[in-house]
């Protein structure tokens, strides 16, 4: 019988490469407060858990997520996945001594993934046993991982196809939000108990894309809701915009708030966000991202304006180029492996 990898992988690193890394410091030790493993004039590293670095950050141009670790629990799950990519003509590559040291881990594959993002895999990651020095008292991990991915895009079905199809994921439940003068249809979805790992965001109606980075935020979860307060005011008062102040969603009941990190993208810092029961779970359909609160910081009808319209030219440019995906855009038949393990779910 084909295997199911669902619950073995989970969200393990985040690569960013930025020019501003004295922001980026002040912002993830600081603000956030996590650990910070390694600072020089190239590469900031952060710790959260046991795990050697869960934030890396390379100096360089771009202002943006680069890549994503995402941890598998063994050998077995490892062969599973690489099967997968190759029977779609994935390309896989293997890193170097060097560049695993970089990540944390003790080797790693890497294919580009949905949206041109590249996707690590990993099954070892390098631990430390030095003690936390974290202004949080701690941040949830473990075998769901840390945290989740927001993505924008303008092939979702593709980009769902993707992570259903190569790692099992199974879809938690989606949201209709009106958000700077769009309609976004979002759907969630898990690879483990986390409620969702991986959420995707398109425009009603509109093949375009109006988030220039790669992601529209990166989630962290902390272990109580002292924390959650506490990160808020820090980096409010750090000068750090906020781009949504502390609410909480109607679906996987986290309250949270967002913060604009210095690459442009947000970062969500959240407390509380359920786990699933597989044995009762169905997915529901909500209208708005929020049971209350996450209202904008106020910076007046201006600001509005500038980012509505910057909004729209960045949709507008994307229609220059397509949207890379590892999968062709139409409904291919499932191969016999895919088939199988649909079969044994509905069973």
């Amino acid at each position: 019988m084909p295997m199911d990898i669902f619950g073995a992988s989970s969200m393990g690193y985040v690569v960013i490469e930025s020019a501003q890394l004295s922001r980026w410091q002040a912002l993830l030790t600081q603000g956030i407060g996590l650990h910070q493993q390694q600072a020089d004039a190239d590469c900031l590293a952060f710790r959260m858990d046991q795990h050697q670095r869960r934030i890396i950050i390379c100096r360089g141009p771009a202002e943006n997520v680069t890549a994503i670790g995402w941890q598998l629990r063994d050998q077995a799950t490892l062969d599973t996945v690489l099967q997968r990519l190759a029977a779609r003509g994935i390309k896989v590559t293997t890193s170097t001594p060097e560049q695993a040291a970089e990540r944390g881990v003790q080797a790693f594959w890497r294919l580009l993934g949905p949206k041109a993002l590249a996707i690590e895999l990993f099954i070892q990651p390098l631990l430390s046993r030095e003690p936390l020095n974290m202004l949080c008292a701690g941040f949830v991990t473990g075998a769901c991982g840390m945290g989740h991915v927001a993505i924008t895009s303008r092939r979702g079905k593709t980009m769902r196809r993707f992570w259903e199809e190569i790692f099992d994921a199974r879809h938690s439940d989606s949201i209709v939000e009106k958000m700077a003068g769009v309609t976004l249809d979002i759907e969630f979805f898990r690879v483990n108990p986390r409620h969702h790992s991986i959420a995707i965001a398109q425009v009603r109606g509109l093949a375009i894309d109006p988030i220039r980075t790669q992601v529209q935020h990166l989630n962290l979860l902390t272990t109580s809701v002292a924390d959650l307060t506490a990160c808020f005011l820090r980096c409010r008062q750090l000068g750090f915009a906020i781009a949504h102040e502390i609410g909480e969603h109607p679906n996987d009941r986290e309250q949270s708030f967002y913060v604009l990190s210095p690459s442009g993208f947000e970062l969500e810092v959240g407390w509380n966000a359920l786990e699933v029961d597989e044995r009762n779970w169905r997915p529901a359909h909500y209208q708005g991202i929020s049971l209350w609160g996450h209202k904008a910081e106020k910076h007046g009808a201006w600001h509005a304006l500038s980012q509505n319209l910057g909004n729209f030219a960045q949709g507008l440019r994307s229609l220059r180029n397509p949207e890379y995906s590892p999968l062709p855009e139409q409904s291919q038949r499932c191969d016999s492996d895919c088939s199988k393990r649909r079969l044994h779910r509905r069973r």
